[in-house]
């Protein structure tokens, strides 16, 4: 994931390790990664509805 970001795009890289840290030390870690997994997931069927239309 950090490869494929990064060759995209340098934002992505130092999101993903920020979003790691949220989820692994910050208070409620599980469900921060729950809620993440949700909106990855949403945005990735968006956008595969978008490219289908």
């Amino acid at each position: 994931m950090l490869f494929v970001g990064g060759v995209m795009n340098l934002a992505w890289i130092a999101a993903l390790p920020i979003v790691v840290a949220v989820e692994k030390l910050g208070p409620g870690g599980h469900c921060t990664a729950s809620f993440l997994g949700l909106v990855l997931l949403g945005a990735g069927v968006s956008k595969l509805i978008a490219l289908s239309t």
